[in-house]
């Protein structure tokens, strides 16, 4: 199964109020073979820190058969339980033993650390198939990634993509929510 880049992005929500748009418009993408949902999570995180875990997928049973629980075994989570972890490991351990190093501890990335408490995250595993062609062609060419990363909207109007009313409104959003995260936080965890 040749497979495109993969992606995990998580969401961040003080209080989901989902109706199915994301959902569809996953969906949408699929069917156009954009991009496949390959896992993905709700993840709520109450105000002492305690995880709760719901899987959501648009997989076919097949597929989720095939590729599992991903996202769990990403961010270490163990949705599997103790045979998921001993897994997860098994093949850790045989990887490093061929001198393969995915990546240092110092590249990880603790997306369950960044959740603020009582707040929840959408965690989802996507590979942009519309990559595909493109990721083969740079391979060819003798190509490598080096590195990879979204554009804040602020930094967009600096190269004339987006206009400053368009990227402040996205800006303030995103920071709005964040910041009311975290207040929320700090206030929780000063009342314990």
């Amino acid at each position: 199964m040749t497979i495109g880049p993969v992606q995990l992005i998580a969401l961040g929500f003080d209080h989901p109020d989902f109706k199915g748009e994301v959902i569809e418009e996953l969906e949408r993408l699929r069917e156009s073979d954009t991009v496949r949902v390959i896992d993905s999570m709700a993840v709520y995180k109450d105000a002492e820190g305690e995880i709760e875990i719901e899987h959501l997928s648009n997989l076919t049973k097949d597929e989720a058969i095939e590729l599992g629980t991903k996202i769990g075994a990403l961010i270490g989570l163990g949705i599997e339980g103790e045979e998921g972890m001993e897994a997860g490991a098994e093949a850790g351990a045989e990887a490093g033993a061929e001198g393969i190093e995915v990546f240092t501890d110092e590249e990880a990335w603790d997306v369950l650390e960044d959740i603020p408490n009582d707040s929840a995250a959408a965690l989802i595993l996507l590979e942009h198939q519309w990559a595909v062609p493109l990721r083969d062609a740079i391979m060819r060419a003798g190509g490598f990634r080096i590195s990879d990363g979204f554009i804040s909207p602020l930094d967009l109007v600096g190269i004339g993509l987006m206009t400053a009313e368009e990227a402040q409104e996205h800006h303030e959003m995103a920071h709005e929510r964040s910041a009311d995260a975290k207040k929320k936080a700090a206030a929780t965890a000063k009342g314990r």
